[in-house]
Formats: C-alpha cells, structure tokens, sequence
C-alpha cells in the first residue's frame, strides 16, 4: 500500500527536480544577484535595495517601460482583433482557403531573429520597399527613416513583430472556432439573425476562452519583446526604441552591472508574474464552477 502511494512521486521527482534546477533556481538567483553589486568578475557585495532605489530616477529604464507598454497596448489592441478576423476568414470553405491560411501561417515559422533582418531591409530608408512604394504611387511626403526617428522607431518595430503575432492569435481563435456549437448558428439563421447579430451574440460569446487565452499570450509576449528590438535597432537610437529586456542585456553583459541588470529582470519578471497569476486566477475559477 505504501508502495502504490510513493510510486506517483517517484514519477514526478525527476521532471520536478529538472524543473527546479532550470527555472526556480535561476529565478532565485536573479533576485539574489538584484540586491548586490557585481560586476560578473569580482566578489559580489551586498548592498539592499540601492539597485531599485536608482530604477526610479533612471529615464533610460522609464523609457524601456513606457515602451513595453506601448508593445503591450499594440499587441492587444491589433493583434487580437486582426487575429479573430483572419480566423474568421479562414475558416470559410471557400476555393483555395488551405492555401491561403498557408501563408497566413508562413511568418510563424520564421524566428523574430530572422523576420527583424527581413524588416530591416523592408524599411531601409533608401532602398526599402516601404519608402518605394510611397515614392511610386507619389506620397514621397510619407517616406521616413523608419528605424533612426526616436519618435517613430519602436511603432515601426511593433508594426514588424505584429507580422508573426496576428497569425498566432488567428491559430489560437482557429481552435476557439471549432467548439462554436454549429446548431446555435443554424438556430440563429432559423430565428432571421443577420451575420452582425450572430458574430456577436452567438459565435463572440463562444470565443471568450480562446479570447482570454489571446490577450493573455499577447501580454506576456509584449513583455518578453527583446530579439526583434536587438536585431532591428539594438534598443537605439539613443534608448528610444529599448524595452526592459534589451535594457536589461545592455546594463548585465554590455556594462557588467550584473546587479543592476538583475534588478531590472526582476522588475519585468514581478509585471509577467502578475499577468499570469490573473490567468490562473480566472482559469481556477472556471474549474470550480
């Protein structure tokens, strides 16, 4: 009896163990390492709060989080409701729609790595296909240096990683789609409910979990914004387009604040954290309903 009793835990110690060793233990560390200063070389030294203390009157990292927010507001605000109306459209039978989801599909199998140098060519401001095309149809007016303006470059980086992001939220709301009960359609055509009225008290309302799983993924990714930054700008120019994760790169292995750099992950780390606790939250209370 004993034995039948252990026999789960044994199972699970092994990946528990794993899991400890490559996610809680590292996030110990980072909170540790916040409190100190250290240079990555030296002896580290501890020296409380100061590291947070100097967050506060930093601009540089007020700049990064302003960013983070406007990546955050971009991603809900654009890629949910684009995301829902290719999902939509895609799940339509109509001639060649495999086809065409295919290459909905395409930007999300390319990395942020490799789609931030394919838009670095796209709004290079001489030979850019973005400036072309305004000098073709005659709105040279309208062509910028899209990545070197400090008042236009990080919209010009959301804009780019929004090209991967909108087919992930289409993914998520494809799955959504498919537990919209087909006879509460069928029964809102029977009782004459035109497209508008059934998108919106029939299928919208089905969406709700795929929609909550959305916004939150969206969030979370918002906050996790670093390789298209450093690919495409680096953060620059002059911290314009940073966000916390590149500033948080910049300040550990680029000025060896590996304490102040900490401090920054944790910061981001505590705002994700939260994001994702109201998701549990919300996901627990559906289990207990």
């Amino acid at each position: 009896m004993m034995r039948k009793n252990i026999t789960p835990y044994l199972f699970l110690a092994i990946p528990f163990l794993m899991y400890c060793i490559w996610v809680i233990f590292p996030i110990l560390q980072t909170f540790i390492v916040s409190f100190t200063k250290w240079d990555g070389m030296t002896q580290m030294k501890f020296i409380g709060i100061e590291n947070f203390k100097r967050l506060i009157n930093d601009k540089y990292f007020g700049l990064s989080l302003v960013n983070n927010i406007k990546w955050m507001i971009g991603f809900v605000i654009l890629s949910i409701p684009l995301g829902l109306f290719f999902a939509i459209l895609m799940d339509q039978k109509f001639a060649g729609h495999k086809i065409y989801k295919s290459l909905v599909y395409l930007p999300m199998a390319l990395s942020f790595v490799v789609i931030g140098q394919i838009w670095s060519w796209i709004l290079e401001p001489t030979g850019g296909i973005v400036n072309a095309f305004l000098n073709f149809i005659g709105l040279g007016n309208l062509a910028k240096p899209w990545l070197s303006d400090p008042k236009i470059v990080t919209y010009s980086l959301i804009a780019a990683a929004l090209w991967r992001q909108i087919p992930y939220a289409m993914v998520l709301f494809l799955a959504g789609l498919k537990n919209v009960s087909s006879e509460l359609v069928e029964a809102a055509v029977v009782d004459g409910a035109n497209a508008f009225q059934r998108f919106f008290y029939v299928i919208l309302p089905a969406l709700k979990p795929a929609m909550v799983i959305a916004i939150t993924v969206n969030i979370i990714d918002s906050l996790r914004a670093f390789d298209i930054v450093f690919v495409m700008t680096r953060g620059g120019p002059y911290y314009s387009s940073s966000v916390m994760a590149n500033y948080m790169y910049v300040q550990a292995f680029h000025n060896y604040r590996m304490g102040y750099g900490a401090s920054v992950a944790v910061v981001q780390f505590l705002i994700t954290f939260s994001f994702i606790l109201l998701y549990l939250i919300n996901v627990l209370k559906k289990e207990e309903r």
